[in-house]
């Protein structure tokens, strides 16, 4: 089908690139990597998948001598097509990175999303693009189909780059430019390798076309003063699937679930009562039948990466390199993602770790008691020393890369002053603000109350799967991952775990209240209207669920439907 035409993809070392490859190579085409200036001159056709920080992109592009190269390939009107900050680039600077030129293809400048409104910042998830000019890219999309995004900064339309856009997206106050077109250079904000068949058909029209783009104006777009009465676009709730995977005692990877984070059967002839792991299916089947059923994301934890180091967890890699060769939306991964030294003395960094899952077919990592850690240290030093896994991956990758996976338990009180909630096995330093001093106790909802008649409640943060809790509280730890660059909570309840009575509506609350990035509505359901529970009771955009997808109870189109009949937006 591709015949003799080949697409070259410009990888200069951030991100997760195989999906991109996996893509064309899904479509029939055939791609080959960028090594030197001269590839870029004498390609046929570019795609640029950029990730990370505008600065970092910049730099990587000149050291390797190809930002001339490339510069004078797009502005010779040759087939290109930039995605997420390989749009960005296209632009002459970035708010990101002050000081610091782009490509200078497109007048204007990239600024950053604005979240004193209460907005959540980055914008993670499925949204729309409406189109004000037609665009070969475009041929097989249709109104209301949905892309996935994950940027903290975009592009506003001006006076001077009206004549570039090709689709615009809204996100709280802001209607930027999600996607922009002008002869045979092609961009978009949104990455679509990883979104699902909408995004498989923008690349095979750009493949198939050979990279040449016929775009037309259709007249939406009557001077800036129009823009606002354009239709509005908005950003649909994430259903996640979450595949927690370990080694069970026969030495096979499967996909397990725990009640309360215990993940062994019920034995009653054993003397401990427990038996062997309980098994649920095989992750990559598992990942994907959640795709083909809708699922807007899946995860997949590491439950026993404590136990040896990512790098030689071949299996673990061996998982996420098949599950990315047929799945088109996001992967996240977590476990092990630390900073550690290997059997043989070699050391190896979070980012060393990172790099190897994002190499393997991950898009976003998860953080867990290595995020406590961190958490620790900053409390008591009262600064950010670049060193924790959360700033090192966060700084290369960007913010929208790191998701930090809380794991509490509830401590229930009496009252809500109940004696003294300051950290006291953690020295603090006098940098430290005060709102970061006090554990936040909120009262129990709809007259739920503890063991002992408590009404109100806080929640310990735990390291170690659970089995060791630490002398902060969620909300603590949830504040200065944010500070640290964290672009994502993952906020689970131990409590809750297995249990199918919903989700901690009053923990998620207190969270959410507390950060200005997404947070991850996680454990506790058991039906679909939790879902709606959660969406309703909350301001979160996504909520992950295990063991009812893995058992078969409710599907995910199922929680689907029941959301669109409740005029809950979803993909």
């Amino acid at each position: 089908m591709s015949g003799f035409f080949t697409v070259s993809i410009l990888d200069y070392g951030a991100g997760n690139v195989r999906s991109l490859r996996n893509a064309i190579k899904f479509l029939g085409f055939e791609s080959k990597d960028i090594s030197c200036s001269e590839d870029i001159l004498q390609a046929q056709a570019i795609i640029f998948p950029g990730q990370g920080s505008f600065k970092q992109a910049v730099h990587s592009l000149k050291e390797k001598g190809w930002f001339d190269a490339l510069k004078l390939y797009i502005s010779s009107n040759r087939p290109f097509f930039g995605i997420c900050l390989g749009m960005q680039l296209l632009f002459e600077e970035s708010q990101e990175s002050p000081g610091e030129k782009g490509l200078g293809v497109i007048p204007g400048a990239v600024t950053k999303f604005d979240s004193s409104n209460g907005l959540s910042v980055p914008q993670i998830g499925w949204n729309g693009c409406l189109p004000v000019k037609e665009c070969t890219v475009l041929d097989d999309v249709k109104n209301g189909d949905k892309v996935y995004f994950v940027h903290s900064f975009c592009a506003l339309p001006t006076d001077t780059n009206v004549d570039w856009i090709l689709t615009l997206t809204d996100y709280g106050n802001h209607k930027y430019i999600s996607m922009v077109a002008k002869g045979n250079v092609v961009g978009a904000q949104f990455h679509p390798e990883k979104s699902g068949p909408v995004g498989l058909a923008m690349i095979r029209s750009f493949l198939a076309a050979h990279g040449s783009m016929n775009t037309q104006e259709i007249g939406v777009i009557k001077g800036l003063n129009s823009l606002a009465e354009l239709p509005r676009t908005v950003l649909s709730k994430r259903i996640i699937a979450c595949l927690d995977v370990r080694a069970n005692d026969d030495g096979d990877l499967v996909v397990t679930k725990g009640d309360q984070y215990d993940v062994r059967e019920v034995a009653e002839h054993t003397t401990t009562g427990r038996g062997g792991v309980r098994n649920l299916g095989k992750p990559v089947a598992l990942c994907k039948r959640y795709y083909d059923d809708g699922a807007d994301e899946v995860v997949f934890l590491n439950i026993t990466s404590f136990r040896q180091g990512v790098v030689e967890d071949l299996p673990m890699l061996q998982v996420l390199e098949s599950a990315s060769q047929n799945v088109f939306v996001p992967l996240t991964v977590g476990g092990g993602i630390r900073e550690y030294v290997d059997a043989d003395g070699k050391e190896w960094s979070a980012l060393d770790v990172t790099a190897r899952y994002f190499r393997a077919g991950a898009d976003k990592v998860s953080i867990g008691s290595d995020a406590v850690y961190a958490a620790e240290k900053y409390l008591q030093e009262g600064l950010k020393t670049g060193t924790s896994s959360i700033e090192q991956i966060s700084n290369h990758y960007g913010a929208q890369a790191v998701v930090v996976s809380i794991d509490p338990k509830r401590v229930y009180c009496h009252t809500a002053d109940a004696g003294n909630t300051t950290l006291s096995s953690i020295p603090l330093s006098p940098s430290i603000p005060s709102s970061l001093h006090q554990k936040t106790i909120v009262p129990l909802l709809n007259g739920e109350r503890g063991p002992a008649g408590e009404a109100f409640c806080y929640w310990q943060v735990t390291v170690k799967g659970g089995r060791e809790t630490r002398d902060m509280d969620a909300v603590q730890l949830a504040k200065v991952s944010e500070i640290l660059g964290a672009g994502e909570i993952m906020l689970n309840c131990i409590d809750m775990d297995g249990q199918g009575n919903g989700y901690d509506i009053a923990l998620i609350r207190a969270v959410q209240n507390a950060v200005s990035i997404p947070v991850i509505a996680s454990s506790g359901a058991g039906a679909v209207k939790h879902f709606e529970e959660v969406f309703r009771e909350t301001a979160v955009n996504a909520a992950l669920a295990a063991g009812i997808f893995h058992r078969n109870e409710v599907r995910i189109q199922d929680v689907k439907a029941y959301l669109s009949k409740s005029n809950i937006s979803v993909r």
